[in-house]
């Protein structure tokens, strides 16, 4: 067993815009596998395997409930990787995709538009995920997670189509633009919500279970040589309780 320690700016635009209604990509979050906390690598009800990709997760944060961190770490079981420490009461996670580019084929290799030029799209691509061990409740703004999805309010619902607002933020302020949807494993096509001048958006709560809320923003690009943009793709998850047996 091993253990993780932690080209021309008019046709950019257009794919950029092409590109902008999608909302669903590859995401990570967590969820209870045999009751164990495990680290989630995928797109709807895909779930792919962690351990191949586990030199590209950056940083694993756990916290107890006054939001003080907890040293934990991956461990790997068989294809998944799980959390050492169940106990806590919350957990972050950040994964670094790397370069991404899409041939006219509609084949993507890990390579930037440097070395596939003619790539219909070049991207950067980082994960966040920030997982409640229960129901929805307040989340402070939290280390390594540069694009974050925060609850507005002081009391939640613990019901399944209870309306909850949520502040998309980026490098720890509310953004505009961010395309947000409240069912990433059970509906990852569902149109998105965008988010609004304040950050703002509000979505009910899709799930009598886990629920995992996602949010994309796009970066403009540090380097349109290499990549067009980075996209920044975060999770928020949290468990609704069923009725009593």
């Amino acid at each position: 067993m091993k253990i993780l320690p932690f080209a021309c700016m008019a046709l950019v635009t257009s794919i950029s815009s092409a590109y902008s209604e999608q909302a669903q990509a590859h995401a990570i979050w967590f969820a209870e596998r045999s009751s164990q906390v495990a680290f989630i690598y995928g797109e709807g009800a895909q779930d792919l395997d962690t351990v191949k990709r586990q030199n590209k997760i950056k940083s694993i944060t756990g916290y107890n409930k006054n939001w003080q961190q907890k040293n934990v770490k991956l461990i790997e079981s068989g294809p998944m990787m799980l959390l050492s420490d169940k106990s806590v009461y919350a957990v972050t996670g950040l994964l670094d995709n790397g370069l991404w580019s899409k041939t006219k084929e509609g084949e993507w290799f890990a390579k930037g538009r440097d070395e596939i030029p003619n790539a219909l799209l070049s991207e950067h691509t980082k994960k966040y995920a920030v997982h409640l061990r229960g129901p929805l409740a307040q989340v402070p703004a939290l280390k390594n997670q540069q694009l974050q999805i925060l609850p507005v309010g002081n009391e939640f619902s613990d019901q399944k189509g209870a309306i909850v607002s949520y502040r998309i933020t980026f490098n720890s302020k509310a953004v505009q633009g961010a395309k947000v949807i409240n069912d990433l494993v059970n509906d990852p096509d569902q149109e998105p919500i965008i988010s609004n001048d304040d950050g703002l958006v509000t979505l009910p709560l899709r799930n009598q279970g886990l629920n995992v809320v996602a949010a994309i923003y796009d970066e403009k690009s540090t380097n349109l040589n290499v990549f067009d943009k980075t996209e920044h793709l975060a999770t928020l998850s949290f468990v609704l309780p069923h009725a009593a047996e």
